[in-house]
């Protein structure tokens, strides 16, 4: 028998995918989930022969929510109705993909595949295989995983990032906001490039969009889009040399 666990936020989906399955394939167990935060656990605790994953989802995208799971050892099938860049991604990875609505023929195809790949890479190579592809992905723009989306900022557009406990803010010039559902030291990874310094536990900033320095015990640092960001003491001296203050 078969373990397969569907992970998607939209129940219409979920309810057709399910069908599908045990419709046109023998000896499966199904399980269902709406929440991704949910099927971390799920997927912890049952190890699941396999996981239907959708890409967008609001509480956190495939991506994020695969790089929380612990148990690995099963075969993972992305879905998504679109994002050309993210599929680009997942083929160089030989990760197995469908798009939504999933055509019979091609879900045939798929665990067909999942039949033959006990012999092949481990999961783990692939998912670090499709995680330094989402990071580098041949140019300077910065790719970021939120919303249900992978955003594809280009380092000029970033003002700064706040923390905010297990949750990182990142400020775009444009006034936009992204919430990503990662730590600042986490989401930090993706940010290193010269212009980008951390002056403090809870601020890295583009150094190029700073446009006062207010004197105190710490100071702090007046951004292009009016937002201050606080300085630690300790990294004071090293960003005065970066911004040539004396």
């Amino acid at each position: 028998m078969l373990q397969i666990l569907l992970v998607d936020d939209e129940n219409d989906a979920l309810e057709a995918l399910e069908w599908k399955l045990n419709n046109y394939i023998d000896n499966v167990q199904i399980t269902t989930c709406n929440s991704p935060v949910k099927a971390i656990d799920i997927i912890n605790e049952l190890k699941p022969d396999v996981v239907f994953l959708d890409i967008q989802m609001p509480e956190m995208d495939g991506f994020t929510m695969i790089e929380k799971v612990k148990y690995r050892d099963f075969n993972l099938i992305f879905t998504t109705a679109h994002d050309e860049f993210a599929l680009k991604a997942i083929k160089v990875s030989a990760i197995d993909y469908l798009l939504k609505p999933v055509d019979k023929d091609e879900l045939l195809a798929s665990m067909e595949k999942i039949k033959k790949s006990k012999e092949g890479a481990l999961l783990e190579d692939k998912l670090k295989l499709l995680l330094n592809n989402l990071n580098e992905n041949g140019s300077d723009k910065i790719n970021i995983s939120a919303d249900g989306k992978v955003y594809l900022l280009e380092k000029e557009d970033v003002v700064m990032l706040k923390s905010d406990k297990s949750y990182t803010t990142i400020f775009l010039k444009s006034e936009q906001q992204i919430v990503v559902s990662k730590t600042l030291k986490e989401v930090e990874k993706k940010f290193q490039f010269p212009e980008f310094f951390r002056v403090h536990n809870s601020y890295l900033i583009n150094l190029n969009h700073i446009k006062e320095y207010l004197k105190g015990l710490g100071g702090e640092l007046i951004m292009t889009n009016g937002l201050t960001a606080s300085i630690s003491r300790n990294r004071k001296a090293e960003l005065f040399k970066k911004i040539y203050l004396d």
